[in-house]
């Protein structure tokens, strides 16, 4: 029950969403009613600027970090980590408390690999970084970055269980960037302005 319980309030942690509060604060509107549409860092970067979208960034991937550390410490297995590590990923990306619409969890899955295996996160972000400083897309980016996820795993032998911990949380993100790989395909999708 305590397990279950913990998984939970993961889940909860990932609805608190920075990008909606910090836009509700400044504007009095929803983020979600700007550009993308997305309740995350780069909505919020094109909308505020690059100190709210800062902020963002650091309170999404708190969220993952705080997640992975409530399943060490009050989580009764390692698998009650990877659930907590998911739960707060799905809490940002589908918030019960925001109506389902959240942003697509990039940010925080970084929180959660940082801590989880933080030798996999820096080589996926470093990666991810690089694509997007050269193509100027973030979406791209972060596509990337999240599907070599599952790949430096087996590379690294982290074993079958981190595999699939890593193999659903790349699918979550690639599946939430669907519409930014159509954009990308027709070569329509936002570039980063900086």
């Amino acid at each position: 029950m305590k397990d279950i319980i913990i998984v939970i309030i993961c889940y909860l942690i990932g609805n608190i969403s920075f990008s909606f509060l910090l836009t509700k604060l400044k504007l009095r509107k929803d983020i979600r009613e700007f550009g993308s549409g997305n309740a995350g860092t780069t909505n919020v970067l094109r909308v505020l600027g690059k100190k709210y979208a800062v902020m963002v960034l650091m309170g999404d991937v708190l969220k993952g970090v705080v997640a992975v550390l409530i399943g060490r410490l009050f989580g009764s297995s390692q698998v009650v980590t990877i659930l907590c590590g998911l739960a707060v990923v799905i809490g940002h990306n589908w918030p019960a408390l925001m109506g389902f619409r959240g942003g697509k969890g990039i940010a925080t899955s970084i929180g959660v690999f940082l801590v989880y295996d933080p030798i996999i996160a820096l080589i996926c972000i470093a990666i991810g970084i690089i694509i997007i400083a050269v193509s100027k897309y973030v979406s791209l980016g972060s596509i990337c970055g999240m599907a070599i996820f599952p790949l430096v795993n087996v590379v690294f032998s982290r074993g079958i269980q981190n595999f699939i911990f890593a193999f659903i949380i790349s699918v979550i993100a690639i599946y939430k960037h669907r519409a930014n790989i159509g954009r990308l395909i027709k070569g329509t999708e936002n570039k980063l302005k900086l």
